[in-house]
């Protein structure tokens, strides 16, 4: 059952030998959706430089990451990854495919269209992948990629409804776009009411325990709700994607001069030195020596080895709750050491980084083209969208629906398209109005 599709009726052509999940690799790595990752922000802005991650180079980096870390635990768990049938194929393809549902401009954009589709199922970014991969990318008419239910499943990173996760009691005062506090906007973790169908396809193969507790979420006063639980898959896709946030994120600050060799050593490494039991800790300062070293190559090895240190330490735990199927029983995790070395580096990439004004002022931006360009199309959409959009807008718009293909279209735009399109709708040019359109 992990191998079927929602659309079974498609040919294997003559030849193609592939196992699914190659197929499954090869859609991701094809679709429009993955190509436009190139012009989308990862950390620092697209256009900063011309050296720094993009999200399509992140995602090539987590996909490696990922390939490791199967290797690793093949070779240190041969019998229980021979019984959960782990394949590198399949990590490779969660690991290409987990940021394609991420709109423009980051974080600020994520912020921007939950906030104008708070009323309306929300908006999240691992929502909008498992939409783009279903439903969105045209490989079939109705099952976007079509992708094996194993990969669908991978992807979940939240597997219940935004609408569910909502905590009501901490809803934000609709203000005026200029006003709002990404602080108080971040939207729950989880997938899309309107995307029920496919979830449930998804959890067919599952005992009806196993989808009570998958589908299981802690409560909490003072924020959303959030999940408890992700696929075996799932979990190796997301430690992967931590490694490169932490690691290779910082390379990029240290080349642009973002962060200083003191900073890092007060607020990382002299912690490293404090945990006992991580393989690195009596090595942290002359890696570090490295990190900030006038040569490349010195930088690399450091890197290089922070990351096989993360990916060696790797290991299969087993969940408290119990799971009937294998795939939900078992997670791959950090030790407790290599968890906290992480945490500190990933910590050090947010203050440092991401929370520098600088590239909060950039995010912010991108925020207000965001929000201005949805209100502009909602305001008129037969208007104002490409017509085979306008199209969905009008078939969805029956059912009360219309502003989803509105979220779609927008966190679809790479950086570049969105402040082109805004330009030509708020900023007037001198010369000829057509001038505005042939750019």
């Amino acid at each position: 059952m992990w191998t079927q599709r929602r659309e079974s009726n498609q040919s294997i052509r003559s030849g193609d030998h592939r196992n699914p999940y190659q197929r499954d690799k090869a859609r991701i790595l094809h679709s429009a959706a993955f190509r436009r990752l190139q012009a989308k922000t990862q950390v620092l802005g697209v256009g900063m430089s011309d050296f720094y991650r993009t999200r399509l180079t992140h995602s090539l980096e987590a996909s490696q990451i990922g390939q490791g870390i199967t290797a690793q635990l093949r070779s240190k768990y041969p019998d229980l990854t021979e019984q959960l049938d782990v394949n590198e194929q399949l990590i490779e393809a969660l690991c290409l495919a987990h940021d394609i549902g991420h709109p423009p401009f980051g974080h600020g954009g994520e912020i921007a269209l939950h906030y104008k589709m708070y009323r309306h199922g929300g908006f999240e970014g691992n929502g909008q992948t498992f939409r783009i991969v279903g439903k969105l990318e045209p490989y079939t008419l109705e099952h976007g990629m079509n992708l094996s239910r194993r990969t669908m499943l991978g992807l979940v990173k939240y597997p219940n409804f935004i609408d569910t996760l909502t905590n009501l009691d901490i809803e934000a005062q609709n203000v005026p776009h200029r006003q709002v506090k990404a602080n108080l906007w971040h939207p729950p973790k989880g997938l899309y009411q309107c995307d029920s169908a496919m979830f449930h396809w998804l959890l067919e193969p599952l005992s009806e325990n196993d989808k009570k507790h998958f589908m299981g979420f802690n409560q909490f006063p003072d924020k959303h709700s959030k999940t408890r639980f992700k696929t075996f898959d799932c979990s190796i896709m997301e430690l992967a994607d931590d490694i490169a946030y932490g690691i290779h994120d910082l390379e990029d600050a240290i080349v642009m001069g973002i962060i200083h060799r003191e900073q890092f050593q007060q607020e990382v490494a002299n912690k490293i030195k404090d945990i006992s039991d991580f393989s690195l800790s009596d090595q942290i300062d002359s890696l570090t020596e490295k990190l900030f070293s006038e040569f490349h190559h010195q930088r690399k090895d450091a890197i290089g080895a922070l990351v096989n240190s993360f990916i060696t330490s790797i290991e299969i735990s087993k969940k408290a709750e119990h799971f009937d199927e294998p795939l939900l029983r078992y997670d791959a995790t950090f030790p407790t050491s290599c968890h906290h070395a992480l945490g500190l580096f990933k910590a050090f990439v947010l203050n440092r980084v991401i929370r520098k004004p600088d590239i909060q002022i950039i995010e912010y931006k991108g925020q207000q083209i965001v929000m201005e360009l949805f209100e502009a199309i909602q305001s008129d959409p037969e208007r104002l969208l490409p017509e085979n959009t306008c199209q969905r807008w009008r078939i969805a718009e029956l059912e009360n629906n219309g502003n989803r293909v509105i979220a779609d279209y927008i966190s679809g735009m790479t950086d570049g398209f969105a402040s082109k399109l805004y330009s030509s709708l708020f900023l007037p040019k001198s010369g000829n109005i057509n001038d505005q359109f042939t750019a």
